[in-house]
């Protein structure tokens, strides 16, 4: 290989593409390496949402929410919980940063590439309940006019171009076996050339060896994602104190090549790795019934109206409501002694209010097809995507009464069976608290607030209505399963992504950007994430290597 690149990216996904724009906007060569083919250029971003978290946008003053940099960062703060002198030295700075970026620069940064927000702002991760706890104060979801596939393209274009122009060379399936460091710097790769794949996008691929590779520069970025897809390294670094027993059964929302195992690599070379026991694991996971990867998974994004039981039956404690607190739902389920729950639903509130993650499971955002999004939103009964699974999903369950109900999730269930008399003495005290505009329930109140706000009254929540009322029946079941997502520590990097050695000093040479680096800083968002900010992280640590390295090399 005659090219002789000022820079080595390992990993093709968002961070990587990021960071390889801004290397080529400075006139620097760049050679990008991926153990996966050119079809899954972008990584995991592709199979996105597109979920943006921005503060103080037009979007959101247009919908009356009033948002800041100072109510976002108090939310940011309060929810990571920040604790570890040393672990968390950079990831505080990190946050910041990023809470700064997401509240100036970052919506016009985008906007400059191309990228385009739908209207509405979503309210996610709404919280445990108090204003100085973990949560969303106010919407922030930023939904992508093209969802994932565009946060990827509006990167990949120019860093297609800066190939076609000759500052840009790519090597698939080159696998990184170890980092080169020599003086106590990084120089180079070394790894096993993999055997040519023809496999699509997502597709699990060979492993065979079909040669070696040792490739120099002046620096090394690693962008290779976290561990979502490695369940072994996933129970071996799962923070029982904190969220209770390791789930026995887990399903991955992330494709096979989401493996971690640049994590270990750049340890070995002497980068500090921190939070390994941060997480971010979904509770609402479901089988996905035409799978793309190996147990391939797909999490349901829920409005808040959907009754939450554990496995014995008995509804969740307030404040764990659908779409309020990831991590606090997580350990009261785990706290039952079982790894799943249940939704029970009624056909109203899934046809507004279940809506699917992936890219692939909203084509018409995803197509930028604004009169099939119009149509397909409002003209009544579910999304396709939403109402293929309710025909064919493994964990639904339809049924037009109670018993019927609760039989059919008795023969879902991986525990205990469930009473059908006292799930129906459940839902009739609920239904009960429905006919005055205000309530005792918790959960009502909630949705109450959350029809305040016009994006979720006009496209979000359904006004609450009774669930044993046949005209809004049938009933719905779905079975939640802890679904793997999202690594929350990694290689601790200063404010210019450079990683950091043990004894806290810059290691020359080696950078580390997205979710290998825990989404900047070894840990940027602590114990919690306030969604719309995984995109983000890579976007953010990306532009900050691709911009430190384009100084450093120069």
């Amino acid at each position: 290989m005659t090219f002789e690149p000022d820079v080595i990216v390992v990993g093709a996904g968002l961070a990587g593409l990021v960071a390889t724009h801004e290397l080529v906007k400075a006139g620097r060569r760049v050679l990008v390496l991926d153990q996966e083919n050119r079809a899954n250029l972008g990584g995991q971003a592709f199979w996105s949402l597109g979920g943006l978290m921005f503060v103080d946008s037009p979007e959101q003053r247009r919908l009356g929410v009033k948002d800041s940099y100072e109510l976002a960062l108090r939310d940011w703060l309060d929810s990571a919980g920040f604790d570890r002198e040393d672990e968390d030295h950079w990831a505080r700075k990190w946050a910041e940063a990023y809470v700064r970026f997401a509240a100036t620069e970052k919506r016009q940064y985008l906007r400059d590439l191309g990228l385009r927000v739908t209207p509405m702002v979503g309210w996610a991760e709404r919280g445990g309940g108090a204003a100085g706890g973990h949560g969303n104060s106010v919407p922030r979801f930023h939904l992508t006019w093209g969802t994932g596939p565009e946060v990827v393209r509006v990167f990949a274009e120019p860093v297609l171009d800066g190939e076609r122009r000759g500052l840009v060379r790519f090597a698939f399936r080159h696998q990184v076996d170890e980092l080169v460091v020599e003086d106590g710097a990084a120089v180079g790769v070394r790894g096993t050339v993999l055997v040519p794949s023809e496999e699509e996008r997502g597709h699990k691929s060979s492993r065979e060896k079909a040669g070696e590779f040792e490739l120099r520069a002046k620096a090394v970025l690693v962008s290779s994602g976290g561990i979502g897809h490695n369940h072994e390294l996933v129970r071996r670094n799962w923070p029982v104190e904190r969220l209770g027993p390791v789930p026995t059964t887990m399903i991955p929302g992330v494709p096979a090549h989401v493996d971690g195992r640049m994590i270990a690599i750049t340890e070995t070379a002497g980068a500090n790795v921190v939070n390994r026991d941060r997480m971010w694991h979904y509770t609402e996971g479901i089988h996905n019934w035409d799978p793309i990867w190996p147990d391939h998974a797909i999490r349901i994004i829920p409005g808040p109206s959907s009754l939450w039981f554990d496995a014995t039956g008995q509804r969740l404690p307030a404040p764990n409501f659908p779409g309020f607190d990831t991590n606090g739902s997580l350990k009261t389920i785990l706290a039952t002694g079982h790894d799943y729950s249940w939704f029970v639903l009624t056909q109203t509130i899934l046809e507004k209010e279940f809506m699917l993650s992936g890219s692939e499971q909203n084509p018409d955002i995803t197509g930028k097809d604004l009169r099939q999004t119009l149509v397909a939103r409002a003209s009544g009964g579910a999304p396709g995507p939403v109402d293929a699974f309710k025909q064919h999903g493994v964990d639904f369950v339809v049924a037009q009464d109670v018993p019927t109900l609760v039989e059919g999730m008795n023969k879902l269930s991986r525990g205990p069976r469930i009473d059908a008399a006292e799930l129906a003495r459940q839902i009739v005290a609920r239904d009960l608290e429905v006919g005055n505009p205000y309530s005792k329930d918790l959960q009502l109140m909630a949705v109450a607030n959350a029809r305040r706000f016009i994006g979720d009254r006009v496209a979000r929540v359904v006004k609450p209505h009774r669930f044993l009322d046949p005209a809004h029946g049938p009933l719905i079941a779905v079975r939640l399963n802890i679904l793997t997502r999202k690594t929350l520590g990694g290689v601790q990097t200063t404010l210019d992504s450079q990683a950091v050695r043990d004894d806290g000093s810059p290691f020359p040479g080696l950078y580390a950007a997205g979710e290998v680096a825990g989404f900047g800083g070894g840990g940027v968002h602590g114990y919690n994430a306030l969604e719309g900010t995984f995109l983000g992280g890579c976007i953010f640590s990306g532009r900050a290597a691709g911009r430190a390295m384009a100084r450093a090399v120069g």
